[in-house]
């Protein structure tokens, strides 16, 4: 694999589920814990981005402390980019627990000569899942110094790799690996998945 580090973002506030989402237990395990035995498949450098970091320590990961406060998942991706060990970094919710490998890896082989990789479904960007260079690191200042939070305004500032509908279905044509847990009926839907043989 290309050198490409990895940051779980579990920073946000999970207010709208109603209790910490990245610590809702699925298959025996609790998610963030199931994001990371995915990623630690695909990079030798895989870090935790958030606040309130000590109920991760049990993991055994790299933990950060966001650097920003009040910026949201801008401020999140920031910290990543500041504290990856790599030019890159890939970046995705605790809340996403159907990563598929494969359109990751992909996505790996497409960052080079990019400084985001974006996929794109059904036309609307998922920039939680997805690839950012530290050259996106100026911009990103600018939008923090400037209280944007706005993650979609960082690309018109730089070079974009757009992955579209027909590469991703190539991988994932169901979407699952964008499936987050947002509210109690994401959590029904996430265990109705699991019972589907989904993965």
């Amino acid at each position: 694999m290309r050198d490409v580090s990895c940051a779980i973002l579990a920073g946000g506030l999970s207010s709208r589920f109603g209790q910490d989402k990245a610590l809702v237990e699925i298959g025996g395990e609790i998610l963030i814990e199931r994001v990371a035995s995915r990623l630690r498949k695909v990079t030798d450098d895989l870090f935790i981005v958030g606040n309130n970091l000590s109920r991760f320590e049990h993991m055994g990961l790299r933990l950060v402390q966001d650097l920003v406060d009040g910026m949201a998942s801008l401020g999140g991706i920031y910290t990543a980019l500041e504290s990856a060990l790599h030019p890159h970094v890939f970046v995705v919710g605790c809340d996403m627990p159907f990563l598929d490998l494969n359109l990751i890896r992909y996505m790996f082989l497409l960052s080079p000569g990019y400084d985001v990789v974006m996929p794109y479904v059904r036309g609307e960007a998922e920039p939680m899942h997805a690839i950012y260079g530290k050259v996106c690191i100026p911009p990103v200042e600018e939008l923090i110094r400037a209280g944007d939070r706005k993650i979609i305004k960082l690309l018109p500032q730089v070079h974009v790799r757009d992955v579209r509908d027909d590469e991703i279905a190539i991988f994932d044509p169901q979407y699952r690996s964008f499936f987050n847990l947002n509210t109690p009926k994401d959590l029904a839907r996430m265990h109705s998945i699991l019972a589907d043989g989904g993965e």
